[in-house]
């Protein structure tokens, strides 16, 4: 099948897909079957539909996902097997690419990305040149899905960037009992858009230490002073991590068609 390199000479946003096989609780994933279509070709057809994109590519390590993604009509870029985050893999390909100044990280794993907050992302990074970084952010339905390690949450300041990312409940609540004083940490999104030279100065800093603590990469920006704007949303994406969530994920993909 031909490859679909897709063109649009209105804008400078080029959409990038990291896409690896290993995976501790799910290896091999991005593959995997949802809906009759593996699960990296959902994420690239959402991504297809956001307006103000000027590129969309697959960036992985795996002869097995660009085999996949070349067959299914995507351009795809193979990385080094040896990066240690999926910015680290976004910032090689997007190093082959020219004459794009910013860059959206969506994850391989997000089947149910909407293409409206792809596009909020973006026109807000060209809108705005002082934004170096961007990512986007959603209610929690209730407090005690905020108690869960696995979710990471964000809190916010008062021009709308991030002050912290964290897996533990932030912040915390010294007068709990004064509702006034209450406040629930925002549910993080796994979804990014770099100024290209904020991008490439980012994996070129050395990680940090509330990053190895919390094992979240994008605390390196604010521990080295770059800040992040957080656009607020009422989208919630449904990453796929086990095979569980796969099961749940396709029966939404078999709902909505």
């Amino acid at each position: 099948m031909q490859t679909t390199v897709r063109k649009n000479p209105t804008t400078s946003v080029a959409l990038i897909i990291p896409a690896r096989w290993g995976s501790s609780r799910f290896p091999g994933k991005c593959l995997y079957p949802l809906a009759g279509k593996p699960l990296v070709q959902h994420v690239w057809e959402r991504c297809l539909q956001a307006k103000n994109i000027a590129r969309i590519l697959i960036a992985t390590d795996d002869d097995r996902i660009a085999e996949s993604a070349l067959n299914f009509g995507a351009e795809v870029v193979m990385t080094s097997p040896d990066h240690p985050s999926g910015t680290d893999r976004i910032a090689e390909a997007a190093a082959s690419l020219q004459n794009f100044t910013h860059f959206i990280n969506v994850q391989g794993d997000e089947p149910l990305i909407e293409p409206q907050l792809i596009e909020t992302l973006a026109s807000t990074l060209l809108s705005d040149p002082k934004i170096g970084m961007i990512t986007a952010a959603t209610p929690f339905e209730n407090p005690q899905e905020a108690a869960d390690p696995n979710t990471v949450k964000v809190v916010l300041g008062n021009s709308g960037d991030a002050l912290y990312f964290s897996r533990s409940i932030i912040p915390f609540h010294r007068d709990a009992h004064d509702p006034e004083s209450s406040m629930i940490p925002l549910l993080h999104l796994g979804i990014y858009g770099y100024r290209s030279d904020i991008l490439k100065k980012l994996v070129g800093l050395p990680p940090t230490l509330l990053e190895r603590c919390e094992k979240l990469e994008q605390l390196r920006a604010l521990e080295y002073g770059i800040s992040i704007r957080v656009i607020q949303t009422d989208h919630r994406g449904i990453g796929v991590d086990t095979p569980a969530d796969a099961l749940a994920v396709e029966q939404l993909l078999l709902e909505k068609s």
